[in-house]
């Protein structure tokens, strides 16, 4: 019996008891090497290629303690901890004197437990003596209140003195951990969310501001002042603003463009006191929170080794395809495969969603992950917090250090981790299909909905859940990358399009790509004013149409065309021709409006490529219809198989073969008959058909990359 957190006790099923037993005893013969390795010599063999973690905090607890919970973990199969991001009164004590040895004591007893360590920087929450003496390393919000008391993420990143604090103990730990063979990565900070505007960080803007445009002409003429008198005479008159406060467009745009640069820059204080002493092999990264809309994630991803993000699972229901554009957000960032440093079956402590997932989604959600992209998940947290502001969130073991029911689930994808490792060593996600995402566009829309309903992030998924139910992968990236991978690239509501980004757009089209382009798009230039030309703005010519008028719908529009009947919902652009060649594909049907009659989308061939543009925000079944139209005219096939719904198919491509996820996320058995006999590495077993119950999960390896796209590939989702 067990001990759960209403005091009650929690009886394992028969079956449960022998898992849990079996879970506890049985290590990977991989893996056991990986634990007998000598303490503070390299290990014997390399770490796995999927790696399982938690969140541990061995300075909340007795050190006499450590022992018994890395033994947990060791069983559990947990391969890696993260250690230390909140720890810096333990680390410094008092200003200028370090205590590292505990840190280094907690080190040395993973690697004796076979487990490696990512080190985090404490700067997320500054001592209270450091608050204490230099209150100017403290936050100020924009109506100019300070804050005062001791949590974390109320740092100011803009404060000179802050950032020499953080780079001297990020030196003392690199200098102590950057050539321990045990550390395999580095997280900077957590979670950055909260912008200071205080004095001098309004004065850092005005540099900024100075550094850009050069002069307060240029400035003024950029974002149109003389519009309602805005005019300013000198840098110093501008106030950086926050998403509450009316101002100038252009205003808006670049206070959140510095606010970027600047968090930027406070992250490149840490990797450069980092690397200055840390090994190569040590990642560098930072733990993001998906869809989050503070700063440029791609400006800040920059200069990371890796994208780490959290995302926790809260709600007692798993979405696979909401969160599936997540992760595939963050694997765009950098175009590469990344961590999801935090992940949780709930309950959460810090906030008002607290269900937990029912039995064995949690094993799911992690394979999910897998799937788009990630190579490492790890738990928050290890062990319930006594106290605090989450110490009601769920946790792998419990107050009093038992474990909780979850612990077995964990130790489950442990070991399969083990098992799958070898196999997707060196696989990646390999998409042929983009969504273009652009945080300038986002800023610029929320700031000026035009219809409060109208959430850009609703309109990027407009798109992508047709593309996901028609069996595609996703890539998520900016306007300005190297498209020419795609068949077909999707902009929704582009609606800051930069004149650098426009010619790298119509490059990627003359060179025999597919762009479509969605409503709102191309409106705005770099500086968040409106382009002269009307939309596309400077990708008018290539459509050979343009957009005559917007407006946001309070009911639903008729439409019909190429794509059957359908309704315009939120917001409606008619268009108009300009080039003979443009092909009209939907028209509006709305009697009495300035809509009726009107192209509601057309596209045009260009060479080997193509350009269209959706002026109306389609329902669902509608938007089934255009996007299988456009993934057909772009010569594409779907590069996953046919599964029933409910099921889920993700696909990880090598040099030398293929992976396939598989997994059961619906409320009933599913049967999935698959395209080739495959593989299943989780039980070693050849198969032709998966029975999975639910939340089930098969791990397929196809021997040999198909040279052609599977034929008669679709899934079978409404």
């Amino acid at each position: 019996m067990i001990s759960n957190k209403d005091g009650k006790y929690w009886i394992a099923s028969l079956a449960g008891r022998l898992f849990l037993l079996m879970s506890l005893g049985c290590l990977s013969a991989a893996w056991r090497a990986n634990c007998q390795s000598t303490l503070g010599l390299p290990r014997q063999v390399p770490s796995p290629s999927l790696l399982l973690g938690a969140a541990w905090y061995p300075e909340q607890w007795p050190e006499s303690r450590w022992e018994t919970d890395l033994e947990l973990m060791q069983k559990a199969h947990i391969h890696v901890v993260r250690v230390g991001e909140f720890a810096w009164t333990a680390l410094e004590p008092e200003e200028g004197r370090y205590q590292l040895d505990w840190l280094q004591r907690a080190v040395d007893l993973a690697a004796k437990h076979g487990i490696y360590v990512i080190l985090g920087t404490p700067s997320a929450a500054p001592p209270v003596w450091m608050e204490a003496k230099y209150p100017d390393i403290m936050v100020t919000d924009s109506s100019g209140r300070r804050y005062f008391g001791a949590t974390r993420n109320h740092y100011n990143w803009c404060s000179l003195r802050y950032r020499q604090f953080v780079r001297e103990i990020d030196e003392k730990l690199a200098q102590r951990f950057g050539k321990n063979p045990d550390v395999i990565g580095w997280q900077i900070d957590n979670e950055y969310s909260r912008m200071s505007f205080d004095a001098q960080t309004q004065a850092q803007f005005h540099a900024w501001l100075q550094a850009r445009y050069g002069s307060i002409d240029r400035l003024n003429k950029a974002w149109t002042t003389a519009y309602d008198n805005q005019t300013y005479s000198a840098f110093g008159e501008i106030p950086l603003v926050d998403r509450t406060q009316e101002n100038n467009p252009g205003l808006w745009l670049d206070s959140k463009r510095f606010i970027t640069d600047s968090l930027r820059g406070y992250q490149k204080v840490q990797i450069d006191a980092i690397r200055k002493y840390a090994a190569p092999r040590q990642e560098i990264t930072t733990n993001m929170m998906g869809w989050f809309d503070l700063y440029d994630h791609y400006t800040v991803a920059h200069d990371l080794d890796m994208v780490a993000w959290d995302n926790p699972q809260v709600s007692g229901k798993f979405d696979p395809v909401t969160n599936g554009a997540a992760n595939d957000l963050m694997r765009g960032l950098k175009g590469a495969d990344f961590w999801v440093m935090e992940t949780t079956a709930g309950p959460r402590g810090g906030g008002d969603a607290s269900v937990m997932l029912p039995k064995g989604a949690m094993r799911a959600v992690m394979w999910h992950d897998i799937g788009h992209g990630a190579n490492l998940i790890s738990y928050w947290q290890w062990r319930d917090a006594l106290n605090g502001g989450e110490q009601n969130h769920g946790a792998i073991v419990d107050v009093d250090g038992r474990p909780d029911p979850i612990y077995a689930e964990i130790a489950q994808v442990g070991q399969e981790f083990e098992k799958a490792g070898p196999a997707l060593r060196g696989s990646q996600v390999n998409a042929h299909v983009a969504i273009l995402h652009s945080y300038p566009s986002r800023w610029t829309i929320n700031w000026q909905k035009m219809n409060p309903a109208y959430n850009a992030i609703q309109a990027l998924l407009s798109y992508y859940i047709p593309l996901h139910h028609l069996g595609y992968t996703i890539d998520i990236v900016p306007p300005g990358r190297d498209l020419s991978k795609y068949k077909l690239v999707i902009a929704p509501a582009l609606n800051v399009l930069t004149q650098a980004q426009s010619t790298n757009l119509e490059r990627y089209v003359k060179q025999g790509g597919n762009l479509v382009l969605g409503q709102r798009s191309a409106m705005k230039d770099d500086f968040d004013a409106r382009w002269p030309q009307l939309q596309p703005g400077p990708l008018e010519g290539l459509l050979g149409a343009r957009v005559q008028q917007y407006t946001a719908l309070a009911n639903p529009v008729e439409a019909d065309g190429a794509w059957g009947d359908a309704k315009a919902l939120l917001f409606a652009e008619p268009l108009t021709r300009q080039a003979a060649d443009v092909k009209i594909l939907m028209k509006y049907d709305a009697p009495h409006s300035w809509l009726d009659g009107q192209p509601a989308a057309v596209t045009r061939k260009v060479g080997g490529g193509s350009i269209t543009y959706v002026g109306a925000w389609l329902d669902a079944p509608a938007m089934q219809r255009a996007v299988q139209w456009m993934t057909s005219e772009s010569g594409l096939r779907p590069d996953l198989f046919a599964v029933p719904k409910g099921v889920e198919v993700y696909r990880r491509h090598s040099k030398d073969h293929e992976i396939f996820i598989v997994e059961n996320d619906g409320d009933q058995n599913q049967t999935v008959d698959l395209p080739v006999t495959m593989l299943n590495v989780l039980t070693g077993q050849t198969v032709h058909a998966l029975d999975l119950g639910m939340y089930e999960v098969a791990v397929l390896e196809e021997p040999e990359v198909k040279d052609a796209p599977r034929t008669g590939v679709s899934r079978s989702h409404p």
